[in-house]
């Protein structure tokens, strides 16, 4: 039995700087900044002071008060993500079958400011002050089944959660399932909302995160040589993916296809990843070989790109290793210069940016970069916007633990096997 073909209809993003997926790509495009100095509460005590923040984001605008005072900051999010993504598709006004669409939506971190919330009550009040809302809004499967509920998605569903390559997995899983059947639309991504003193103290007890608090807004330097850590950040990515036939019937409008996506285990550390970069090599040449091309074919690779002395040397010596000469003709760039580190998020996010750049051509910037890194030989796009003729984009994401994850996409009218 042959494989369903994937196409992407809809995108849908709540990011540090742009809500919506015109303004979010906009704002890749114009090298725009999304971090600052952390508001949403008092970080003077912290070793890190900087984060990417979502900015006038106002849950009422998507979701009924009463239904927004039951949901943690992170389900709103991904309900906001879910409702543009819908929209964008065009299929807020479009009857398909509820039975045939699901969801899959991952957070690493959950419900954390209602954790925290919920430890303080208990606390100075006692257990008889908790809020009957306390786990429901709580469990990291709510973003995935609040999206469902909302809007009548009654096929497959599940909620991910694999630290830093959680969007990107939600997004190959969804799209395996569309491949075999199982449904023809598929609503996947990943949400985050971690901005809150409990899992902050944490990353920056892991020195984890940089400490470049006199210039927040050059802190996330991937690639650069004086790189010294992640940036924090929060937010959403949601794509609908659709079964082409049923996509081409409804006479859709399709921004590009998901043809490779592959997942592989370090087995290695629980923070560090392989010094080898095998894990990483291994994901990447399952994507390539799961979309059928040679590594010849891709033009651009939106990298994990952390900004952290690990990550970004491995990757450049993984991507070396996979794409061979061709590596040094690839363009390359890292969207965490500007919006921070999603965690869950950020793979699905990046996958966002990656199918805007295959569409459209256009590839954003590394912003923040100053110095090379011997260590980082590649083009990581540092000068601005580049423009380029390519058919094939790849998107890295790999999260602590050990998980790595790679999708590929297509341009619209080119096919597998096409140079």
């Amino acid at each position: 039995m042959s494989e369903h073909r994937v196409v992407i209809t809809g995108l849908g993003a709540v990011t540090p700087i742009g809500v919506g997926i015109r303004d979010f790509w906009s704002g890749l495009k114009g090298g725009r900044n999304g971090i600052a100095r952390v508001t949403h509460f008092d970080p003077s005590e912290y070793r890190s002071q900087m984060a990417a923040e979502v900015k006038d984001f106002v849950p009422e605008d998507w979701i009924e008060k009463k239904a927004a005072e039951r949901m943690d900051r992170f389900v709103h999010f991904a309900v906001a993500s879910a409702d543009m993504a819908l929209k964008d598709a065009g299929l807020d006004t479009f009857a398909f079958d509820g039975a045939r669409a699901g969801v899959i939506v991952g957070s690493g971190i959950g419900g954390a400011l209602t954790i925290q919330e919920g430890y303080r009550v208990l606390m100075d009040q006692g257990p008889k002050f908790m809020s009957p809302f306390f786990v429901s809004k709580a469990l990291i499967n709510m973003a995935a089944c609040m999206v469902s509920i909302t809007y009548g998605l009654k096929g497959p569903i599940s909620a991910l959660s694999m630290a830093c390559s959680t969007g990107a997995n939600a997004i190959g899983d969804a799209f395996r399932i569309i491949q075999r059947g199982d449904a023809d639309i598929m609503l996947a991504g990943g949400t985050e909302a971690s901005i809150n003193p409990l899992p902050f103290a944490g990353f920056c007890a892991a020195r984890s995160m940089s400490t470049r608090n006199d210039c927040a807004e050059r802190a996330s330097r991937p690639f650069d040589k004086g790189r010294d850590g992640f940036v924090m950040g929060e937010g959403s990515g949601i794509a609908v993916l659709e079964r082409m036939e049923h996509a081409v019937e409804r006479k859709a409008h399709t921004y590009a296809e998901l043809v490779g996506y592959g997942s592989t285990a370090d087995a290695f550390h629980f923070t560090a990843p392989e010094p080898n970069g095998a894990g990483m090599i291994r994901v990447m040449q399952a994507a390539l070989k799961d979309a059928g091309i040679e590594p010849r074919q891709v033009g651009y690779i939106n990298a994990h790109g952390t900004s952290t002395a690990l990550n970004d040397k491995i990757e450049s010596a993984a991507i070396m290793k996979v794409f061979g000469d061709h590596s040094r003709r690839l363009k390359i760039s890292s969207n965490k210069s500007m919006i921070g580190h999603l965690l869950a998020a950020a793979g699905a996010v990046e996958f966002l940016a990656t199918v805007m750049s295959v569409q459209s051509g256009d590839l954003p910037p590394t912003i923040n970069y100053e110095t090379a890194d011997p260590e980082c030989p590649l083009d990581y796009l540092t000068q601005g916007v580049e423009r380029l003729n390519f058919d094939f984009g790849m998107s890295n994401s790999f999260g602590f633990g050990g998980g790595n994850a790679c999708l590929i996409v297509k341009r619209n009218g080119t096919q597998h096997g096409d140079s």
